[in-house]
């Protein structure tokens, strides 16, 4: 969980990493054309239910704090999405990342799990609606096509 300081004496924000280095990239893109906008967000189920916005101006003090020590890998997308949020009358709200759940690319032949003589695909966390595979291993056991529910 990363966490943006905003202000003088202003209580910490807290975002998830992944959203915080993208917000992060339209934030400082903004600011450093030395524009002013809103950012929005709903409040995590940790806080009071609700949502939240600042105004962001470039001459008030403002820091990035990550908790995970490696930058992560930025979709293009995602920072588009905020970047043309950011330019509306709205201003940024943050949004869940979109996933494209097309074809997954299978790894080269030479790449294969630890042990397993199989590829390695990791999807992460995604939803997705339709997913065909030939064999499908969840936490070690195999799943054979029957034994899916819906």
């Amino acid at each position: 969980m990363g966490t943006i300081y905003y202000g003088g004496g202003a209580m910490p924000i807290h975002i998830e990493d992944r959203a915080l280095a993208h917000l992060k990239v339209v934030i400082a893109t903004k600011l450093r054309r030395d524009e002013s906008f809103t950012v929005s967000w709903t409040h995590p189920d940790d806080q009071p239910r609700g949502r939240s916005t600042i105004w962001l101006h470039p001459s008030i003090p403002l820091r990035f704090v990550f908790d995970d020590p490696e930058p992560t890998e930025l979709s293009r997308e995602w920072i588009e999405e905020l970047a043309n949020s950011a330019s509306s009358t709205g201003g940024i709200l943050l949004i869940a990342e979109h996933f494209d759940t097309g074809p997954v690319a299978i790894a080269d032949e030479g790449s294969t799990a630890i042990g397993t003589g199989t590829p390695d695909v990791s999807l992460g966390n995604v939803d997705v609606e339709s997913l065909d595979v030939d064999r499908l291993t969840v936490g070690g056991t195999e799943v054979k096509p029957n034994d899916v529910t819906e």
